[in-house]
């Protein structure tokens, strides 16, 4: 009484569904998941290897910024650590990971102000 013969006819098709259906339901997680692939992960994985050689090519006499925002230059460098010159004679040793930046010899620093 209340059913249209539409709603009749399709009911027979949607309880058969067939290998199609399934695969129509999930493309579109499917590709949700490709495109966080390509857009979150293999960024940040880029970022981490291009970090970690970073940290490895330390030597000494490079003027690096640790995690805290420390920056000081390397007297010492060993396997996992590297031990980094504050101020004349104050000296720290590091982990290497907290190494965020290596700041290249001759670099020059930013002005604070603003010639015209």
């Amino acid at each position: 009484m209340f059913a249209t013969p539409a709603f009749a006819q399709t009911v027979g098709a949607a309880a058969g569904g067939g290998p199609q259906d399934i695969i129509v339901q999930m493309l579109p997680l499917v590709l949700i998941m490709v495109a966080g692939y390509f857009l979150l992960m293999r960024p940040q994985q880029q970022r981490a290897k291009k970090h970690q050689e970073l940290i490895k090519a330390v030597k000494r006499g490079d003027t690096v910024v640790l995690s805290s925002g420390v920056i000081g230059k390397v007297s010492r460098v060993d396997d996992a650590e590297v031990q980094v010159e504050l101020a004349p004679n104050v000296m720290v040793k590091v982990v290497r990971a907290m190494i965020s930046d290596v700041r290249v010899k001759g670099e020059p620093a930013p002005a604070n102000d603003t010639k015209s």
